[in-house]
């Protein structure tokens, strides 16, 4: 259906692929019925908690799942209704997933550093009619749900607090049998929330063949995985694309054994001891939580079973792959990819020699190009933007409810075609390797995450201190970049480091840390055009 036949080059195994969707398909069904069905007792999922694991088979995924799938059908929740969840990486959040696909409603993700303002546009957009969270972040729900009219119901899997009720109570009450809608590739799953550099985040809704859209990537990336005795973790939170498309949903999918790790924050010597302790095999390591493991003194004495390291969402560098070689004994394969479609290229160091800085090339499957302003094709090495082929099915199905953006983000080319945009400008070489040379945007990327300023600067120009603000990415030797914000303070208001921090926390409070700015620079006014855009390249110049 999606997967690729193994071959000795990478020509060979894009020459074999081809797509052939079912009419009938759910995530729900491949990532988790099947298996239950045909081999019940194959372990699924491993959480591994601070006082000891706890193992999952398929056929347990199987009966929680259908438990809360009748918990949500008990409260309401339907073919198209929106659920919210707002959870870490426990096996809690899989189930959301499975019992949601279950009966054809649509989950949204939620990354669990966002702060209140963060989760209410994101809620309100999306129209949830529920949400799962747990006791580490219901206050935030609490907070916001008087300004959420279709948020009906909220579960807390830490039990009843507040404004919810108790998950597990609920799971205990409901019958572990509950049969699977009907639904085709192209019905909805989720929505996941895209930064960019004008208005609010925008919703990319996905449908179900986004799983087997994926599954080329995966296995390219991994060096064809799966293989026998493969074990699956990152660090990415399964809130991201990263984490749940590129790891949570093809390791149950393959039937390969998922590991599920909470960390408040990352710990490099945490991450080595427990790739050692659980025998992982296959890691998705964003370049961040790389340069923090290039920072652990002789990282040899972690005897490893790793054999394929995939990384994406900035460049790695010569350095941080020579690490990887020396340090865990394998060549690290970068892929690229963005929430709208992704992964769409690859590296796979078994069949195709890695250089560094490039992104490698466009996987099985994948269709890209370089196009020029005039939507004509770019020549070899020729700079322009980055297009991916339409009918791709990781590819997004629209931005929720904006029928304009979803618009704009495509164009048809000079050979006939649709592509998808990216945004992201770069070039392909002769030997068909892309490279990436910047942002057609203003999107920061840092940490992996991509982050769009407009919605920074809202909040921002929030804070009574501030009359206008602008904020942009300035480089950093961890995290790719950082945010730096620029403040036009209001009239009588003077800038010093005490309002610098609380400008700071004002954001992360609000929105979520990952975007809070790093440093606050005055400015007396900022630059704009004549019809009011902040030309933020200037800014970036200065800066």
């Amino acid at each position: 259906m999606a997967e690729i036949t193994r071959a000795d080059t990478w020509e060979a195994v894009r020459a074999t692929h081809h797509w052939d969707l079912p009419n009938d398909y759910n995530i729900a069904w491949d990532a988790c019925e099947k298996w239950a069905r045909a081999d019940p007792d194959r372990l699924a999922l491993v959480h591994v908690r601070e006082n000891g694991t706890r193992e999952y088979t398929f056929r347990d995924l199987q009966r929680l799942s259908s438990r809360l799938a009748n918990v949500f059908l008990a409260h309401g929740i339907s073919r198209g209704d929106r659920v919210g969840v707002l959870l870490p990486q426990v096996p809690e959040t899989a189930l959301c997933h499975l019992a949601a696909y279950r009966i054809g409603a649509i989950v949204v993700p939620l990354f669990t550093l966002f702060g209140e303002d963060g989760l209410r546009y994101r809620l309100e957009n999306s129209g949830a009619k529920a949400v799962v969270t747990d006791a580490a972040n219901l206050s935030k729900i609490a907070a916001i749900r008087a300004d959420l009219p279709d948020l009906a119901t909220v579960w807390n899997m830490d039990g009843a607090g507040d404004c919810a009720a108790s998950l597990s109570d609920a799971m205990d009450q409901a019958s572990d049998a509950c049969p699977l809608v009907r639904t085709g590739p192209d019905d909805p799953a989720f929505i996941c929330y895209t930064s960019g550099t004008t208005g609010p985040p925008k919703g990319a809704l996905h449908g179900h063949r986004v799983l087997p859209g994926h599954v080329p990537a995966t296995q390219i990336v991994h060096n064809f995985f799966p293989e026998p005795g493969d074990r699956i973790w990152t660090p990415s939170d399964w809130a991201w694309l990263g984490g749940l498309g590129n790891i949570m949903l093809p390791a149950l999918r393959f039937g390969v054994p998922l590991i599920a790790c909470r960390f408040d924050r990352f710990d490099p010597e945490r991450a080595f001891q427990l790739i050692v302790d659980q025998g992982v095999t296959n890691s998705f390591l964003a370049p961040t939580a790389l340069k923090l493991m290039r920072q652990v003194e002789a990282p040899q004495r972690f005897r490893h079973r790793l054999r394929s390291v995939a990384s994406g969402g900035e460049s790695l560098g010569a350095a941080t792959l020579d690490w990887g070689r020396e340090a865990l004994d394998l060549t690290i394969n970068e892929f690229y990819g963005q929430t709208e479609v992704n992964p769409v290229l690859g590296c796979n160091s078994a069949i195709l020699p890695v250089r560094p800085g490039s992104m490698g090339k466009p996987i099985p499957g994948k269709h890209v190009v370089i196009l020029r302003e005039d939507a004509t094709l770019a020549d070899p090495d020729e700079a322009g933007e980055i297009a991916v082929r339409a009918g791709d099915p990781s590819m997004f199905l629209e931005y929720w409810k904006n029928p304009e953006k979803t618009a704009e983000k495509f164009m048809i080319a000079s050979d006939g075609h649709r592509y998808i945009l990216t945004g992201d400008e770069g070039r392909v070489d002769a030997d068909g390797y892309f490279w990436f040379a910047s942002r057609t945007d203003d999107v920061i990327t840092s940490s992996g995450y991509r982050i769009g300023p407009s919605e920074i600067e809202d909040c921002l120009n929030r804070h009574p201190a501030v009359a206008m603000s602008a904020c942009i990415g300035v480089p950093d030797p961890v995290r790719t970049e950082v945010v730096k914000a620029f403040v036009v303070l209001a009239d009588g208001r003077n800038g010093d480091p005490d309002l610098a921090d609380a400008l700071k926390l004002h954001v992360r409070e609000r929105l979520s840390p990952h975007v809070a700015p790093r440093a606050v620079e005055w400015i007396d006014r900022l630059p704009m055009t004549a019809t009011g855009k902040i030309m933020r390249r200037e800014l970036r110049s200065d800066a």
